[in-house]
Parts: C-alpha cells; sequence; structure tokens
C-alpha cells in the first residue's frame, strides 16, 4: 500500500496562539575559541562535571515504563487581525439512505444468489449473469446491493472490484459509492482494507468529503489506530479543506481523549464552542470520560457546566460516563446524588450504570448504600450481565457482605434462572476473594477445586488468593502444591504472585521457609538471592542496596513497595541481623517508595503507616524516633502516628498492632479521641521518654 501523503499541520490553528518574540534584538556573539579555552580549562579543575553531578541523582531513581510519544501539533502563527476560520460545519451532512430506493424482483434474486455463495468466492461470473455487458446496473441499484451486503466486507469489496473493472463509462463511480464499501470495513474492523480503498480514492481522482473522513476516521478509532485517526482528521483540512460536521467532530475528541492529549481536546472543544457549535451527547460523554481517567474534579465541572449552558439534558451514555468519572475521583457521595436525579429524571439505568455504581460503593466501603443498590435490584428486576454480577461479587467482597455473595453466586449456577448469567473464572475468582478475606482458607480451597472441575480454568489472581489465604492460615505446603499444580499447567507467575509468596515466606518457619523458597527460586531467583543475603551479616549495605534496585527496576512499580514490606517482614519475622530491617527501609525510602509517610508542619509532626505492612510500620516508627532524637533542638510540640481505621469486615489490625507495639516499647503515645487509628504525644514527653531509653534496643535501632 502507498503511503498516506504527509500532511501538514492544519489543524495547529486549533491548539496554539501566536508564538511569542525573542526578547533583544540583536543576536548574541559568539565567544572566540580562546576565550572558551581558558575558561574551560580554569572551571574544569574547580566544578565537578555534569556526569558527576547527576551521579547522585542516579543513585536515587528506579526505572520506569516507557510512555508512549504522543502526537504534538507543530504551531503555526494565526494573524490575530483575521477572525479565526470555522473548524466544523455547524450543519449536520446528510446521509443517503440507499434502502430508501425501491427493491425490485430482479435484484432481489441477484442478491439472493450471491448470498448463497461462500464469503471469499468471486462475485464477478455471477454479476455478469444478471448484468450483461450492454445493462450494467445503475448506481441506485449498486448502492442497495452494497448496503445489503454490508456484513459480508470481502463480498462488498468483490462487488466494488467488479464495479470498477467494467468499461469506461460503464459505470460512474462516485464518492457514495465508496463510502458506503468502507462502512462494511468498518463494521468489520478491517482498517488495513479501509485505509488502502481511500488511498484507491485518491489515486483515481474520486473525491473524499467528510462522510468518507468521518467513516475513516471512525474506523481506525474503533480498530485502535489512533494515530491513524489523527493523521486522517489533519489531512481532512491540509489537503482537501473538508469541514468535519458534529459526527466527526465528536468522534476526533473521543481519539485524542483516548491518546492522553487532554489539551488538544480542550482547545478543539473551546474553538468549535466558539464557531456556534452545541455539542452533543457523544461530546460530553467523551470529555465525562477523558476528565474521570484523569481523575480531574475540577474537569468534570465543567462538563456539568458545559451542559447546563448549552440546555441539554444527560442521556443514560452521559449519565453513565460521569458517574465512572466521578467513581474514579473519589467522589462516591456526588455518584450517589447524580444517581438519585438520573432516576428521578425517568432515565433507566442499565447494566452499565449499576456497575459503575457497585464499583463505587465497594470502593468506598459503603455497605448500607451498597446493601440498598442490591435490594433495588432485586425488587425492580433490573438488567444483569457478567459484568454486573461480578462487579457486585466483588463490591460484596469489599464490604465483607458474605451471605450476599453467597446468594448471588448461588442465583448465577441455578440452571433455572434463565434471566441470571452463567458464572465465568472473574466471578468465581471473586468468590474465593471473599472466603480468602474471611480467612476461610477450607472454603476458598473448595471452591477453587470446583472451578477446576466445571472446566473453567483459573486465572493468575484465583491462585493467587488461595496461596495466599492458605498462607494466613499457616498451611504452607498445600499453597505450594496450588502452586505447582499451576505451573505445571503452563502458569507463570507474574509480580504480584510473586508478592504473594514473599508474604507466605514472612509468615512461614523452619523447613516450610525453604519448601516457598524453593518454588519463589524457580520463577525469581534474584529474590531469594536478595533474602538470603538479608540474613548473611557478613554482606554490606552496599551490596544490598545493589541487589534491591536491580529487582525493583525489573518489578512493576505498583508491586515495589509491597515487595520492601514483605522483606522487611522477613527480616523481622526471621531473626535475621537487627539493623537488617531499618536497612532495607532506608534504602526503600532512599528510592522513594516510603517518601509520603512523614509530614513535618510547624505545630506538628505526624507519621502515616496505613501503606505499610506491620512489620515495616515497626520498622518505621523505629527510624522515625531516631530521626525525633537527631533534631531535639527544633522540635514541634506535637507528635502523631496514623494507622487509619479501615471499615472493611475481614481487614487487618494495624492499629492494634502498631498499638501493641507503642506499649511494648513504652512509648508515650495515646490513642486520639477525635480519630480512630491515630496516636498523639506530647513533645515534652516524647523526650522524656528518649531520654530514658537512649540505650533501648526497641528504639535505638
Amino acid at each position: 500500500m502507498a503511503p498516506l501523503p504527509a500532511a501538514a499541520a492544519a489543524p495547529a490553528f486549533l491548539f496554539l496562539s501566536p508564538p511569542g518574540k525573542l526578547p533583544g534584538g540583536k543576536p548574541r556573539l559568539k565567544p572566540s575559541c580562546a576565550a572558551s579555552t581558558s575558561s574551560s580549562s580554569s572551571s574544569s579543575s574547580s566544578s565537578p562535571s555534569l556526569a558527576e553531578q547527576l551521579e547522585p541523582l542516579s543513585r536515587r531513581l528506579l526505572h520506569g515504563k516507557p510512555t508512549p510519544t504522543q502526537h504534538a501539533p507543530e504551531p503555526t502563527w494565526v494573524n490575530p487581525s483575521k477572525p479565526k476560520p470555522t473548524v466544523l460545519s455547524l450543519r449536520r451532512h446528510r446521509r443517503r439512505s440507499p434502502s430508501s430506493q425501491p427493491f425490485s424482483d430482479p435484484l432481489q434474486t441477484v442478491l439472493r444468489a450471491i448470498r448463497a455463495l461462500p464469503d471469499a468466492a468471486d462475485l464477478a461470473p455471477t454479476l455478469h449473469d444478471f448484468f450483461p455487458p450492454a445493462s450494467p446496473p445503475s448506481t441506485s441499484d449498486a448502492l442497495l446491493l452494497l448496503n445489503y451486503l454490508h456484513p459480508s466486507w470481502r463480498k462488498s469489496l468483490s462487488l466494488l472490484c467488479w464495479l470498477r473493472a467494467l468499461p469506461d463509462g460503464a459505470f460512474p463511480l462516485d464518492t457514495i459509492v465508496f463510502n458506503v464499501a468502507l462502512k462494511s470495513l468498518r463494521a468489520a474492523r478491517q482498517w488495513p482494507q479501509a485505509e488502502r480503498l481511500a488511498l484507491d480514492m485518491l489515486a483515481s481522482g474520486v473525491p473524499l468529503d467528510n462522510i468518507t473522513y468521518s467513516t475513516l476516521i471512525t474506523a481506525a478509532r474503533r480498530c485502535r489506530q489512533f494515530d491513524k485517526a489523527v493523521e486522517w482528521f489533519e489531512r481532512m483540512y491540509a489537503s482537501d479543506g473538508v469541514l468535519p460536521d458534529e459526527v466527526t467532530y465528536s468522534a476526533i475528541l473521543d481519539v485524542y481523549a483516548q491518546l492522553g492529549m487532554k489539551e488538544e481536546v480542550l482547545a478543539l472543544f473551546d474553538r468549535a464552542r466558539g464557531s456556534g457549535w452545541k455539542p452533543d451527547h457523544v461530546a460530553f460523554a467523551v470529555l465525562a470520560k477523558m476528565f474521570g481517567e484523569a481523575g480531574d474534579y475540577d474537569g468534570i465541572q465543567f462538563v456539568f457546566k458545559e451542559m447546563r449552558e448549552v440546555g441539554i439534558k444527560p442521556n443514560i451514555f452521559v449519565y453513565n460516563a460521569l458517574l465512572e468519572a466521578l467513581g474514579k475521583t473519589g467522589k462516591p457521595g456526588l455518584a450517589r446524588n447524580l444517581f438519585e436525579e438520573m432516576t428521578a429524571e425517568g432515565v433507566e439505568p442499565n447494566a452499565r450504570t449499576l456497575t459503575a455504581l457497585a464499583k463505587i460503593y465497594g470502593r468506598a466501603r459503603w455497605g448500607r448504600d451498597a446493601l440498598q443498590l442490591w435490594e433495588q435490584m432485586r425488587e425492580k428486576k433490573l438488567p444483569a450481565d457478567n459484568i454486573l454480577c461480578n462487579t457486585l461479587l466483588s463490591m460484596c467482597a469489599d464490604v465483607g457482605l458474605v451471605g450476599e455473595a453467597e446468594q448471588l453466586f448461588s442465583e448465577m449456577k441455578d440452571p433455572d434462572l434463565g434471566d441470571v448469567p452463567k458464572p465465568d473464572k472473574w466471578s468465581y475468582t471473586a468468590m474465593i476473594n471473599i472466603y480468602g478475606s474471611s480467612g476461610d482458607a477450607d472454603r476458598a480451597l473448595q471452591l477453587f477445586a470446583e472451578m477446576v472441575e466445571s472446566g473453567i480454568e483459573p486465572n493468575i489472581m484465583s491462585y493467587t488468593i488461595v496461596i495466599q489465604c492458605l498462607g494466613k492460615a499457616g498451611r504452607i505446603q498445600e499453597a505450594v502444591d496450588v502452586l505447582e499444580a499451576g505451573m505445571a499447567k503452563g502458569l507463570k507467575p507474574d509480580d504480584r504472585l510473586c508478592g504473594c509468596l514473599l508474604s507466605v515466606v514472612a509468615l512461614s518457619s523452619g523447613d516450610e521457609t525453604e519448601v516457598i523458597l524453593a518454588c519463589l527460586e524457580k520463577v525469581r531467583s534474584n529474590l531469594v538471592k536478595l533474602i538470603r543475603m538479608l540474613g548473611d551479616a557478613r554482606v554490606g549495605v552496599e551490596d544490598l542496596r545493589v541487589e534491591l534496585k536491580g529487582i525493583l527496576n525489573s518489578a512493576a512499580p505498583e508491586v515495589r513497595r509491597p515487595y520492601c514490606n514483605c522483606l522487611i517482614d522477613i527480616c523481622r519475622n526471621h531473626g535475621y541481623p537487627s539493623e537488617r530491617a531499618v536497612e532495607l527501609f532506608r534504602l526503600a525510602r532512599h528510592y522513594g517508595l516510603y517518601s509520603k509517610i512523614h509530614t513535618r508542619k510547624e505545630e506538628e509532626w505526624s507519621l502515616d503507616l496505613r501503606s505499610l505492612s506491620v512489620g515495616a510500620a515497626k520498622t518505621a516508627f523505629d527510624d522515625w524516633m531516631k530521626t525525633i532524637r537527631e533534631h531535639e533542638e527544633a522540635l514541634p510540640q506535637t507528635f502523631s502516628v496514623y494507622t487509619g481505621s479501615s471499615t472493611h469486615k475481614f481487614a487487618q489490625g494495624l492499629a492494634t498492632a502498631v498499638a501493641s507495639h507503642l506499649e511494648q516499647v513504652g512509648a508515650p503515645f495515646r490513642a486520639s479521641d477525635s480519630q480512630l487509628g491515630s496516636f498523639i504525644s506530647s513533645r515534652d514527653d516524647l523526650l522524656s521518654w528518649l531520654h530514658t531509653t537512649m540505650s533501648s534496643p526497641d528504639v535505638a535501632v
């Protein structure tokens, strides 16, 4: 296929303002070689090189996954004295409907004959029988045939190829014929063929209109070829000067949003609004989804404001997008109010609406609202699919509704209930998670076995939850058996499962520890090597730093801190050298993994332990005490330790463990009366305790 001709940056005027002039009118003089040489020689002895200056920073940074390059429009100067050009047609282009034409009996005969052929068959012989050379089909007949062959893109292309092969002048190939064929390719998600056909149009001199570009852009979007969609959108302005209508414009807004180009989306939106465009529901749904993905609550407020100004009422698609956005921005109260407004307006919720709301309530641990949603669904017999039911099961796991989850799962397995979807691997995984969270290892393992016997292949999350549950129950050998059985079936442990194995190592003892380490060594030998190094008192901190950095660089960012939590727990639980846990904690903090646990204000210093394991929380507190002792001359009046107070029914008691540790070392922290999970101490009490415990091994780590 010939490459798409390069398009100029025509839509760049949509994004950028005129570039400013450089300050000063005179060009800078270049220094002479002699001056350069003398200055460089004199400074080289006193100033470190750039590499030397950056070397300390490089030791603190971890590698991250490369981010995809984004399309950036080139700047184009716009004359401010002239009005800004219109960026879209305010009147929707008419879509000509081939089906509005009469469908004659001869055409029905042709259509039946074509449909009887295999999908990849050549239609030319059949078409020659019905349309002799002297009597080619009319444009309306060709459009009707293309329209009715729409589900089969191969037959549509074969028909178009036959039409193009007719003698010159026998059949006038205009834009609308190609457009109908392009829509068939779009429906089949055949982007390479669609682009090749568009290039054929250009080569044949057939003009591309707004519908052609709209079909190409939406086809590229459906196939997730977002860069191609932008490329054809830019060509639309640059080469042919075709203005998009509101349908095309809403589609390209979604493309830019999918690419994460929020500034370009807003620039396009503002420029179109300035041209008099009244956005439709699709455009507002695109904006809501984009702001939701970015966690931008102010952006969601902008969507509400624009909808009020335009005077458009949300439909079900906009409500769904707004609900999902409010969920991602952590606004469960506003999401509930929006849902109530939606039902008051008479908009009937669908499965996607309820899925979004169930996710929001689950994340917020709103058990009462979750139960109310459950009861409303059962009373009104609202529609349900696998995604909704699985989300409801996950919500039950989040808020600890075991009975309700078991009832829903039982209904999903009931063959007599045809309106309830059957359980899939995600349904079983959600139920296993519920039993795992409640510490019911027997039921979790029983359901896992039932899943396998039912012919449903467990996913890696199912294995992770079962192994974690068995590890917490002290059933180490059974956890090993589950892992080895999965690996025999081709299971490839990921970073999360390896983190789960690390937590099992921390919970194990004696020979069981070696059994787990043997399993872990098969998939992550570098983790086992680091654990051995941590237990060897002869290994220095620098060697630990190098090994830890290599492990963290190869791990996904979301598991790096859990890895360190588990490794610190291993150090404390297995009696490793007393300084190891603190050394590991400081290395992790050095790499920014615990950067947000300390907060210093003029009147108060606080330690936030919510994201830490029990062992890591104790280590962080001990290290904090040492820091306070070193800064005794400039301390605030109040100190606080925050462990959080989870509303999860099965939440682990970090607050209880920390309170026990504070009591064990005799630290003068008392539970706060105003905030659950918070412990407070005054400056005088803390300093007095530190002075009397200078030599205490529990604090002086």
